[in-house]
């Protein structure tokens, strides 16, 4: 497990299963870790990394007890830099009734990734809403369908 933490971290539920004895009496020293994941719902699918990786997550919607309801939203990724969090921007158009014309608006909000996920800036993402996991995080990645366009475009057109 690579993890920048300095803590030990398990999933709650778990622990690691007793050494099996070998057929000539001496013990075996693998370890056959348990690993408990669900299926998030809604048409998602769980992550293969989450199934059979070992990361811990106590924020992760596949590995944890956070439950994805409300809103399900769709954007693309314009930032990476923080752990585990980045920034997805949603363009959309604003209508002015005076003019009788559009205009272009965009919202950021800032979703928890999973490190099932792999995410590179300009991806496009499906977030799903949760309870508020910090301050300004009640999103959680659901899917990552990667993008070779330019992370800067408007994506609506």
């Amino acid at each position: 497990m690579d993890t920048a933490e300095r803590s030990y971290h398990k999933q709650p539920i778990f622990q690691r299963s007793k050494p099996k004895s070998g057929a000539d009496g001496n013990k075996v020293t693998t370890f056959k870790t348990k690993r408990w994941f669900k299926n998030v719902g809604l048409g998602f699918k769980t992550p293969p990394l989450a199934i059979q990786g070992d990361y811990i997550d106590h924020k992760c919607p596949f590995t944890s007890d956070v439950t994805i309801r409300g809103r399900i939203l769709t954007g693309r990724v314009i930032s990476t830099k923080m752990t585990r969090t980045i920034i997805v921007r949603r363009d959309y158009m604003h209508y002015i009734p005076k003019y009788h014309r559009y205009e272009k608006r965009h919202k950021n909000l800032a979703a928890h990734c999973s490190p099932a996920f792999r995410v590179e800036i300009g991806d496009i993402v499906t977030v799903g809403q949760c309870r508020p996991l910090s301050k300004t995080v009640s999103f959680n990645v659901l899917r990552v369908m990667s993008n070779n366009t330019a992370a800067k475009t408007f994506g609506k057109f």
